[in-house]
């Protein structure tokens, strides 16, 4: 029986080793694969033999984690599956992660190594310098004969399902991103649920080749795309990130029958004029989650294949998808949950509602251990945990609905957070970077819509005292957050206020800053300053 993640690969090496593993299309400019690359089972497995090698020998084991920057490329699968073979976690680095970031991640993580694209190095070696418990940092490109060895003793035995696989810090409501502990067995339930969706979805043994340009840092990439194509013995095909223009050029070139999305990416494609390459391809399917229902038939009919709905967070991976018809493209249904899960749509007080009632999506894993396959925890947050597991159910903070025959319908969020353009945001780490700031009395940080990458960052702030609440001042805020966090992060829009609604404990009431028919982005006096992010 599979047990871990190194041994799915292993299981599809054995199988089809001439298939292709692992692929990057071709990108002018590029510093790494200009020409693309394309590596087979048979070479992935001789490479990850000799970095097994080489992480055994400095003495590398089960209780250890080492954080890779190897942004989307091959490199990132080898290295997870060398160190996976030997019951090392994982802690995968965002490459947007500012200093601040990087130092909290690889402090929150103990890690005890860092592995970076050489590119990245001086950002790393900076970050490193920074942490409570340096870890010493190893370039990807020109690993050492012999590794630094790790600061603790490793732990005895082979790996197995529970083992810890992958630290993913995902952003919470309460600032700082919480880490999410996933096991081998959360990875290996991923996989099996992706091939267990059928229908539409229903993959070719050794045919398929999944082209991803989600991050290697997001559970969409990492345990969904990448589990799919292990479980199914297909090629794991990368791409540094989303490319609207040669988007299609890239499906061509990296024979994907299959592609992931986000609800951003279709509108983009059906902005650009018709052309042959719209059909000149060989992909049988996309899978993603977000798609607004009134673009959903104009893609299919225009590309000419499903774009398949589901729902999932780092937590859980991905536990249904809307493979089968009646799908309803015309709504945001997004399936049933697959085999050994179930769920419930409750209310505040955790009662379940009637059909068709939205309330929050809880769900738990069937048997005598509800998270058994799903995330282990927050390390380090025992708190954070429990809450989210009250009553022995995960407390998602999505709001659906349920119609009686089982399909789940996206309604909303109640988190805190801000999705844009895939990456969650949590509006309290932003607020923490404007409230700490000299000029800034309060700050309130808020989603609002956006028509290209679903939601933006708006921060209402009232100015200190002698403070103006002018352009200026919005550019120098958007700049200190520009500095401090990711990108994507900093707010798109900045609005000052005189003040700002509170409640009798002083708790910004964020729902009564606009009346429900106002847009925030057109009240006067807002600071439109996406295009200075987009720059970044």
């Amino acid at each position: 029986m599979t047990e871990t993640v190194f041994e799915l690969f292993e299981a599809a090496a054995r199988r089809v080793p001439e298939g292709g593993c692992l692929c990057a299309p071709p990108m002018a400019g590029r510093p790494y694969h200009p020409d693309g690359v394309e590596i087979g089972y048979g070479e992935a497995r001789e490479r990850v033999a000799a970095l097994g090698a080489l992480y055994r020998a400095a003495g590398y084991g089960r209780g250890h984690r080492v954080a890779l920057l190897l942004e989307n490329r091959p490199d990132f699968h080898l290295h997870w599956w060398a160190l996976n073979a030997l019951g090392c976690a994982i802690v995968p680095i965002n490459p947007a992660y500012r200093l601040e970031e990087m130092v909290y991640l690889l402090d929150h993580s103990e890690a005890a190594l860092v592995v970076s694209v050489p590119e990245r190095l001086s950002d790393v070696e900076a970050a490193v310098a920074g942490s409570a418990a340096p870890p010493p940092v190893v370039d990807a490109a020109a690993l050492p004969a012999r590794l630094p060895a790790p600061r603790a003793v490793a732990g005895g035995g082979a790996p197995g399902a529970n083992d810890e696989a992958a630290l993913l810090y995902t952003s919470g409501t309460t600032g700082r991103p919480k880490g999410c502990i996933l096991t081998n067995r959360y990875f290996l339930n991923a996989g099996r649920w992706y091939r267990e969706a059928g229908g539409m979805m229903a993959l070719e043994e050794g045919c398929e080749r999944l082209l991803n340009p989600l991050p290697l840092h997001h559970a969409n990439a990492l345990a969904i795309g990448s589990m799919a194509m292990l479980n199914a013995a297909g090629c794991i095909v990368m791409a540094d990130r989303f490319h609207p223009r040669s988007w299609w050029a890239d499906v061509a070139a990296t024979k994907a029958t299959i592609i992931h999305y986000l609800g951003i990416m279709p509108p983009l494609l059906l902005s650009l004029p018709p052309g042959p390459e719209d059909r000149a391809h060989a992909v049988r399917f996309g899978a993603g989650a977000g798609i607004d229902p009134k673009h959903h038939a104009a893609f299919e009919a225009r590309f000419g294949f499903p774009l398949i709905e589901g729902w999932g967070m780092t937590e859980v991976a991905m536990p249904t998808w809307s493979s089968v018809e009646p799908r309803r493209a015309d709504t945001r249904a997004f399936g049933r949950p697959l085999s050994g899960c179930e769920v419930r749509v409750v209310d505040d007080e955790d009662r379940e509602v009637p059909p068709e009632t939205p309330g929050e999506l809880t769900l738990r894993m069937i048997g005598d251990d509800p998270r058994r396959g799903l995330f282990s925890g927050y390390l380090k947050d025992a708190q954070a945990t429990a809450e989210a597991w009250r009553g022995g159910w995960f407390h998602t903070g999505d709001v659906v609905t349920q119609a009686a025959d089982g399909m789940l319908c996206f309604v909303d969020r109640k988190k805190n957070i801000i999705r844009r353009s895939g990456e969650n945001i949590a509006a309290a780490e932003v607020e923490a970077v404007l409230q700490a700031d000299g000029r800034v009395a309060q700050a309130a940080v808020i989603a609002v819509p956006d028509e290209l990458r679903q939601e933006e960052v708006m921060a209402c702030i009232v100015p200190a005292q002698d403070t103006a609440g002018d352009v200026d001042a919005a550019t120098a805020l958007q700049d200190l957050c520009l500095e401090r966090l990711a990108y994507y992060k900093a707010p798109g829009y900045l609005l000052f206020l005189d003040t700002l609604p509170v409640t009798s404990t002083q708790k910004v009431q964020k729902v009564s800053l606009f009346p429900a028919d106002v847009d925030p982005r057109r009240v006067a006096g807002c600071h439109d300053l996406r295009e200075r992010k987009r720059a970044r």
